[in-house]
């Protein structure tokens, strides 16, 4: 479940210089409004389909796209 203050992480392994998002908004839609974790700054939305619980996919495999739950 979606809720304002998780923090995700990027699941592309090659993204080691992208900043953890966090969640500021979010209304039951497909959309929910982040920020840049740790400045706060850059606020935009992102579909809720981008975000992940867990970082691998049903079939065990690693997760390649999207963001990952950092923190519940």
């Amino acid at each position: 479940m979606i809720q304002p203050g998780q923090t995700y992480r990027s699941a592309n392994p090659r993204d080691t210089h992208r900043e953890p998002i966090r969640i500021t908004a979010y209304d039951g839609s497909n959309r929910a409004d982040i920020v840049d974790a740790n400045s706060g700054k850059k606020p935009r939305s992102i579909l809720v389909n981008s975000l992940h619980a867990t970082p691998t996919t049903r079939d065990g495999k690693p997760r390649r796209t999207g963001y990952v739950l950092e923190t519940p």
